[in-house]
């Protein structure tokens, strides 16, 4: 058998299984869960990987699902990956009325892809043909946010980085694993209906509490400390420095109000926010975060507050493999047609698949099948075949070309990857960014 012909076999087995592959797909977007909470989500991939045939380990990182597959020789170990969990969006017609988690970002996607992958590669004995393993991997809480509820966790001992992949890499869940790729679901015209980006930026996450003093508000309010205004006056600071961010770094500072005062009748004595600080690389995120330190605290002096900065480990800008993204660009062209590819360039976005790039060579490719705008109301499945169907091709398409042939396409990977990070280099430089600093404004 030649390789196309296996790939042609999995095209049809996974063509066989489309309906159940765009099942598993609606069934998830129904019932969306916030990160590390993925606990319904994370059941179904169990159960569905269980009735493939496959053992797997469940609970990793909270709520991670991982299986395998042999090849009948060793070789490198290939993970691909879906992501489990869904994003708050105020108003999102499909939003959970108690959560507010909405599927407005296409991790539901991921996971149909991901599944329709197991069930192609299973059901033709694909493996036999291959060397080395491949990792079915669904992975929680890429999406960022919660950062109270997150850092409550970390307090309590339950995690300590704040995205799924970060603690999988921290626990050791990827030690073994060589290479990875997972494929994002998109909805902009100009990403085509597959491309590869070149790169994506980084960031840290920001917690931010100004303590003033309560008073009240009609009687009494000299004496008072107005921590909203000190909120207020920080946000303009951040405003202000904008101008001085390089364009080549491309920094997004894009901060929330959390609390802004108990009631409406007394001078808010606590004002809480939330940011990150995204850029290209770690030494423009580095140098973007001090100067949004230092307008947080010309709030606190104005006003006389105090200001309580906590920095947040946040992801590591991410890289693609040009070894890996010339095999999906082959893929992509049989599947979706040339006129179809682009080359994505550089996305301001961030995601914990960054900090797997650092560790290991990876590949983070997008297909289409959306419409609407990411993390917006308006977002929805168009296409499910595209969406859900396509993915599960291209990831198996994947294991092909990369272990086939005793892996030479994976060595070939691994031979051209520059050195990543260890598991140890990589916990000391996110240990080194986490900090909690009081400004006193008085």
């Amino acid at each position: 058998m030649t390789k196309t012909e296996l790939k042609g076999r999995i095209y049809a087995a996974i063509d066989a299984r489309a309906e159940a592959i765009v099942a598993i797909g609606e069934r998830i977007r129904s019932h969306p869960e916030l990160g590390f909470k993925e606990h319904r989500t994370a059941r179904l991939v169990d159960e569905t990987f269980q009735s493939l045939g496959l053992t797997t380990k469940t609970g990793l990182a909270s709520t991670g699902v991982r299986s395998e597959l042999a090849g009948r020789r060793a070789g490198p170990t290939f993970a691909i990956l879906g992501e489990l969990d869904g994003l708050v969006v105020a108003g999102h017609p499909e939003a959970d009325p108690t959560t507010g988690a909405a599927h407005a970002c296409g991790h539901n996607a991921q996971v149909a892809g991901l599944v329709g992958a197991a069930m192609g590669l299973t059901a033709t004995g694909a493996m036999e043909h291959l060397a080395g393993r491949v990792v079915l991997f669904a992975v929680p809480a890429e999406e960022g946010g919660d950062l109270e509820w997150r850092v409550a966790q970390r307090a309590a001992g339950h995690l300590e980085l704040l995205g799924g992949k970060q603690e999988l890499l921290r626990l050791g869940h990827f030690d073994d694993v060589d290479l990875a790729m997972m494929i994002h679901t998109t909805s902009r015209a100009e990403d085509g209906k597959a491309g590869v980006p070149l790169s994506n930026n980084g960031r840290v996450g920001k917690t931010v509490r100004y303590v003033g003093r309560a008073a009240h508000a009609g009687g009494a309010p000299h004496a008072g400390v107005n921590a909203l205004y000190a909120a207020h006056i920080g946000l303009m600071a951040i405003n202000a420095v904008r101008e001085t961010f390089r364009d080549e770094d491309t920094i997004r500072v894009h901060p929330i109000m959390t609390h802004g005062g108990s009631q409406v009748n007394v001078i808010p004595g606590e004002a809480r926010l939330e940011t990150y600080v995204r850029g290209r690389t770690l030494e423009g995120v580095l140098d973007a975060n001090a100067k949004v330190d230092r307008a947080l605290k010309a709030g606190a002096l104005a006003l006389g507050a105090r200001v309580e900065i906590e920095t947040l480990p946040g992801y590591l800008p991410l890289r693609c493999d040009a070894t890996m993204a010339r095999y999906f660009r082959e893929n992509a062209i049989d599947l979706v047609g040339a006129e179809h590819y682009r080359e994505i360039g550089h996305r301001a976005a961030s995601t914990d698949m960054g900090d797997l790039s650092q560790v290991i060579p990876i590949l983070h490719p997008y297909m289409g099948g959306a419409r609407g705008t990411g993390h917006a109301a308006d977002y929805a499945i168009a296409d499910p075949a595209l969406a859900y169907v396509a993915p599960a091709k291209a990831l198996a398409a994947m294991v092909v070309d990369l272990l086939w042939d005793d892996a030479a396409g994976a060595r070939e990977v691994l031979a051209h990857a520059a050195p990543g990070l260890t598991r140890d280099r990589y916990l000391a430089l996110h240990r080194g960014v986490a900090k909690r600093e009081v400004y006193e404004g008085q």
